[in-house]
């Protein structure tokens, strides 16, 4: 919500209340001016006009420079008929004009419009009209223009101050929402293009002639997308990845592309109700890989489900990639009431020390994105923690949507009963 919104509903209040305030008192001093009929025709004219423009400061949009300017001749308009509807004395010692405060508010509607420069051309001219109704520069009227151009000014200094904050948090979230785009994109990029691309490299190697000159050319293509992601501003730590998330004919762990289970490669996806973890974890299950869950189904958000299955899927690629065909891993799942952990912990020989930061400034996506990535943009986590000799563990933290055990189990009721 713009901070000018409840500056503009304080505006209307203040006119209406500054209204009352000044029938209420010319009723009280009515009978201590010459024409008092003259001063009743005013206030008349002045609750007409204020209760007709209620909606006319409500919003900048509605507050155009036209009102403004009427706003304006209304104010001056009831402090020059006071000089001429009340005596010459009472003008004289400084009683109030016939608006009273209620001019106040003309000047604040330029404040809040146009900032503090208009607020002092606006207390200018209320300043000039009240000398000139007065006759004279007293020490009553200095005192009432110099608190006006005050307060009007500082309202419009932080009225300027609060739009140019709005501008910027608004240039903020807008390169935030670029940047996370952006991640995704690295991420889809790094759980297809990349790794078919270094699938090729590999595989062409190994078969030789013809072949190897497409793997050499696949893995140019694969450094330069590589470049151009890291350039593209993904940030983060990463480690290379190649495999998917399935099993291999032989039961290893992961070696194709990784496609997100419940993402939009997966046709049992369904929008409809929470998803159970656990069918979609279960997947990676195979002689090499052992999967630990509750009895009782994991649910989570559609969305959030296949987000974590595709960082446990990248997780074994990394396994697979960096701890060799023969590595076991271990998978546990975790069902707590706030949230829900996973882990991915393999027997391979662990992470070097200083490996992740030179992956990184590679643009490896696989830990920084695929992974951690996920998570961040789930409002979780994902830890890597790793001993050299003594193996790999990734710990993904996701917070739980209140109220989605409830929400899975009556699903699963339906699902029973039809």
């Amino acid at each position: 919500m713009s901070v000018e919104r409840p500056l503009w509903r304080a505006l209307t209040a203040f006119r209406v209340l500054a209204l009352c305030y000044a029938i209420a008192r010319y009723c009280h001093t009515c009978g201590k001016y010459a024409h008092p009929l003259g001063g009743w025709l005013y206030l008349g004219a002045l609750a007409l006009w204020t209760l007709a423009t209620l909606r006319r400061t409500g919003s900048a949009l509605r507050c155009t420079k036209g009102f403004l300017l009427a706003e304006l001749a209304v104010a001056l308009t009831g402090i020059l008929l006071t000089d001429a509807l009340d005596t010459h004395a009472r003008v004289v010692a400084g009683d109030n004009t016939l608006p009273s405060i209620w001019t106040a508010g003309a000047v604040l509607a330029f404040a809040i419009k146009g900032g503090w420069r208009w607020a002092a051309g606006a207390s200018a001219v209320i300043g000039v009209s009240n000398v000139v109704e007065r006759g004279a520069l007293t020490g009553g009227n200095v005192h009432s223009i110099v608190l006006l151009f005050f307060v009007s000014t500082g309202i419009g200094y932080v009225v300027e101050v609060a739009r140019g904050s709005e501008a910027a948090l608004a240039r903020a979230l807008r390169v935030d929402a670029a940047t996370r785009e952006r991640e995704r994109l690295a991420r889809d990029i790094h759980d297809s293009v990349l790794q078919v691309l270094a699938m090729v490299q590999r595989r062409g190697g190994e078969i030789g002639g013809e072949a190897a000159e497409l793997g050499r050319l696949a893995g140019e293509q694969e450094a330069a997308l590589r470049a151009l992601v890291r350039g593209a501003g993904a940030p983060g730590v990463a480690v290379a990845a190649a495999g998917g998330h399935g099993g291999d004919p032989a039961g290893g762990l992961a070696t194709g592309p990784v496609n997100a289970p419940g993402g939009a490669s997966d046709p049992d996806h369904g929008p409809q109700g929470p998803r159970d973890l656990r069918e979609l974890i279960g997947r990676h299950a195979g002689p090499k890989v052992t999967v630990a869950a509750p009895a009782d189904p994991v649910p989570l958000e559609p969305r959030t489900a296949a987000e974590v299955a595709a960082a446990v899927g990248a997780a074994l690629d990394n396994v697979t990639r960096h701890a060799g065909p023969g590595a076991r891993a271990w998978i546990l799942v975790e069902d707590e009431p706030d949230a829900v952990l996973v882990s991915v912990r393999d027997d391979g020989p662990g992470i070097p020390a200083g490996r992740l930061a030179d992956a990184a400034a590679e643009g490896r996506l696989g830990v920084a994105q695929s992974i951690r990535g996920r998570l961040r943009d789930l409002g979780g986590t994902a830890e890597v923690v790793s001993v050299p000799g003594q193996g790999t563990e990734v710990e993904l933290r996701v917070p739980r949507r209140p109220g989605a055990h409830d929400a899975v189990r009556r699903h699963d009721r339906r699902e029973r009963t039809s």
